[in-house]
């Protein structure tokens, strides 16, 4: 990974933890879920042009869930961001998210990770996939 990678990636961090002052009204709020396998997902997020948070559960068959928060930035029909969860009521997990919107659905991305300075990136130089997803979210509520 090149220095500039990286340091964009920092900026990205960065420029996503400083939002505070944004005016959160001005999101739409939706719920999305997945099943595949056995195995439900809950999206509950508010979203704008430009940005996305919220909460996101992914609970097991007869296992557990991993509950947390989302947050991330929007680039055309890309949402990319990271999700802070606790996995399966142990400890506290951070995961790079990566959503696709198409058709009224959001698939969920599977792609290489990567850390820098202990924060999970996906690697820039690898393609993000978004075929055969584990997950397609369709929306049930506004």
């Amino acid at each position: 990974m090149t220095k500039k990678n990286i340091l964009a990636s920092l900026l990205f961090v960065l420029l996503l933890s400083c939002n505070s002052k944004e005016n959160k009204d001005s999101y739409n709020h939706a719920v999305y879920r997945a099943v595949h396998k056995g195995d439900t997902a809950v999206l509950d997020i508010h979203i704008n042009d430009k940005r996305f948070f919220g909460r996101y559960e992914v609970f097991y068959h007869k296992i557990g869930k991993d509950s947390g928060d989302v947050r991330g930035d929007i680039k055309g029909d890309t949402l990319r961001g990271d999700f802070h969860f606790i996995s399966n009521g142990g400890s506290w997990k951070r995961v790079p998210l990566a959503l696709l919107k198409k058709d009224n659905k959001l698939f969920l991305g599977k792609g290489v990770i990567g850390t820098y300075f202990n924060l999970p990136l996906f690697l820039p130089e690898v393609p993000i996939e978004y075929d055969n997803s584990q997950f397609v979210f369709e929306k049930i509520k506004e």
